[in-house]
């Protein structure tokens, strides 16, 4: 996977913080793919996300802009949430305000709890103030920052250690900890495929009674849910208005040992569910290999060949004319 960015600049219209990222593990970068869309969504828990959420301003009011807006808004609250209870800013630290009290039969709170309220009152104030609108869009983006922020709260985990004579466990200490950012994927995933569509009248806006309506609309449907105001366009078609490139004749992958469970169902995203056939391509590739460094001052490298196959999406009856074999050929690629 891509590393994320090794600095996560958060500025805020009054105060300025900073942070850094710790070992890998704590570098939660989610490549997350919605479907078959032209290209994989790359989305960091990075405040400069702020970014994405204003290109999709452009976009138009779907399903996949409803999730854009959910997952950036949640990056943001949990790296702030995650850093904050690393002690990287000045200004918070662990929340115990529960410390102490009884959680539950045999257990009390105590411990560092991420501070989630942090995260959430700061995330909130710096996503939802890139929406100036007071129209039906804004209040669509709205609610899915909040649906994101939701996500986070609603997947955190409790942990706990055991109090007690030789390990008896007689009470435990429980505290709140963030789950793995791909979770939060995971479960904004399963609400983008569960949106909810909103039907408002055409034009609806910027009068005081249009205003009203749909804040009575959206204020009606659960803060976790997410909502879109228009239907997605077909991605297997290729739209040129929309910039969408189709799936016909995009790569996909079939076969290889390290292949997770999502990429060894790419063929059969990318082309069975748009109802084009898988064809079956032999290459040969030439890249440099063995390179030595020669005083002074050359780098000179051998030419490896090497037999690769590869897969693509074709129309059927393309791939019927050609007998469905695969084509040999010979790609040279300089390394």
């Amino acid at each position: 996977e891509p590393s994320s960015p090794s600095s996560l600049p958060i500025l805020d219209r009054d105060w300025q913080l900073s942070s850094s990222c710790g070992s890998s593990q704590d570098k939660a970068y989610l490549i997350y793919r919605v479907s078959f869309l032209p290209c994989s969504l790359q989305i960091s828990p990075n405040p400069v996300s702020s970014h994405l959420l204003s290109l999709s301003s452009h976009l138009t009011a779907n399903r996949e802009t409803a999730f854009v807006h959910a997952i950036s808004s949640a990056g943001v609250m949990y790296t702030l949430t995650r850093n904050c209870s690393l002690g990287d800013f000045d200004n918070c630290g662990c929340d115990d305000s529960r410390n102490g009290q009884l959680g539950g039969q045999g257990w009390l709170w105590g411990g560092c709890s991420d501070n989630v309220g942090f995260g959430e009152a700061i995330s909130k104030q710096f996503v939802d103030a890139l929406e100036t609108g007071q129209d039906a869009r804004a209040a669509m983006n709205l609610h899915n920052n909040e649906a994101g922020r939701k996500a986070v709260k609603g997947t955190m985990k409790r942990t706990c250690k055991c109090h007690g004579v030789s390990g008896s466990c007689t009470t435990q200490t429980c505290w709140l900890q963030l789950p793995e950012f791909r979770e939060v994927g995971t479960y904004l995933k399963e609400r983008y495929h569960k949106a909810l569509k909103v039907d408002l009248l055409q034009g609806a806006g910027n009068s005081a009674a249009s205003r009203g309506a749909i804040a009575e609309t959206f204020s009606s449907i659960s803060k976790k849910e997410l909502v879109h105001l228009e239907d997605s366009p077909d991605y297997c078609l290729e739209n040129k208005t929309l910039g969408l490139l189709g799936t016909e004749g995009r790569e996909c992958l079939k076969r290889g040992k390290a292949l997770s469970k999502w990429e060894k169902r790419s063929c059969r995203r990318l082309c069975g569910d748009c109802g084009l056939a898988v064809e079956e391509r032999r290459a040969e590739m030439v890249s440099s290999c063995n390179c030595k460094f020669h005083w002074c001052c050359a780098v000179r490298c051998e030419q490896c060949r090497k037999r690769v196959t590869k897969y693509f999406c074709v129309r059927k009856e393309k791939r019927e004319r050609s007998g469905g074999g695969g084509a040999s050929r010979k790609l040279k690629r300089k390394l």
